[in-house]
C-alpha cells in the first residue's frame, strides 16, 4: 500500500471542494426532497442521508468504488463495472451527477504529477460515461491506497457535500451540520467495512423515494443545483 502519509494527503485533495468536479452544484436530489418538505429539519436530514449510505444510492457507490478498487489493483475489467454504473443511475439527474463529475475527476487526475492512471480500455469519449464513484475508485486502487480508507473517504466527501447542500437549501445551520456529519461518521465507517468486503451481489437499493424525487427535480421550476 501506499505511504499512509501520502495516501492521506491524496484523499483529501481528490475529496476535497477545491478539486475541479463540480461537487458543489449537485444534491443528489436533496433539492427535490427539501422542495417536497421531506427534510424539513437537521433530524430529518441526517435520517434521509444514512438512508442513502445503509441502502440507497450512496450504498451503491460504495460496493461499485470497492469494485473498481479491486479491478485496477488486479487488472480487471474496469469498463465492465463502469458500464454497470451508469446502468444503475436511477434517473436522468443521477445519470448526469455521476457521469460528469466522473469525467472531470479523470481530467483532473491526469495532471497529477507521477500518478498511476488506471486503464479503461475505452473509446476516448466513451470515458465520459464512466461513474463518479468507479473513476475514484480506480484511480485509489492504481495508487495503492488502501481500500477501506479510501472508500471511507469517498462517502464521507459525499455526505459533507449533501450537508452543506443542506445548509444552502436552509434546512439546517452551520453548527447543526458540524454535528450532523460527526453523528453520521460510524455510519459511513461501518458501510465501508461492509462495502471493502462486499461482491456485486450485493448491489441493490430499498430508497424509492429518493429516486422518486430525484427524477422529479429535473422538471422543478426553480432550482439551486443540478440535482
Amino acid at each position: 500500500m501506499a505511504d499512509g502519509g501520502t495516501a492521506l494527503l491524496r484523499l483529501m485533495a481528490w475529496l476535497s471542494p477545491a478539486f475541479p468536479v463540480g461537487s458543489f452544484s449537485y444534491s443528489s436530489g436533496l433539492e427535490g426532497a427539501a422542495h417536497e418538505g421531506r427534510v424539513p429539519r437537521a433530524d430529518a436530514l441526517r435520517d434521509w442521508i444514512e438512508a442513502l449510505l445503509v441502502c440507497g444510492s450512496a450504498w451503491n457507490d460504495a460496493v461499485l468504488f470497492c469494485e473498481a478498487w479491486r479491478r485496477a489493483r488486479g487488472g480487471g475489467n474496469l469498463a465492465e463495472i463502469a458500464e454497470l454504473g451508469v446502468a444503475l443511475a436511477g434517473s436522468l439527474e443521477r445519470h448526469r451527477e455521476t457521469t460528469l463529475q466522473g469525467a472531470a475527476f479523470l481530467a483532473a487526475a491526469r495532471g497529477w504529477p507521477g500518478l498511476r492512471m488506471p486503464a479503461f480500455a475505452l473509446p476516448s469519449a466513451d470515458l465520459e460515461s464512466v461513474p463518479y464513484c468507479v473513476v475514484v475508485g480506480a484511480v485509489a486502487g492504481a495508487n495503492r491506497i488502501a481500500l477501506e480508507d479510501a472508500c471511507a473517504a469517498f462517502l464521507q466527501a459525499s455526505v459533507s457535500n449533501m450537508v452543506q447542500a443542506g445548509i444552502r437549501l436552509s434546512v439546517l445551520g452551520q453548527s447543526a451540520a458540524v454535528g450532523l456529519v460527526a453523528a453520521l461518521e460510524p455510519v459511513v465507517l461501518d458501510v465501508a467495512a461492509r462495502a471493502a468486503a462486499s461482491t456485486l451481489d450485493e448491489l441493490g437499493t430499498a430508497t424509492i423515494m429518493a429516486d422518486l424525487v430525484s427524477m422529479r427535480h429535473e422538471t422543478q421550476h426553480s432550482r439551486l443545483f443540478r440535482s
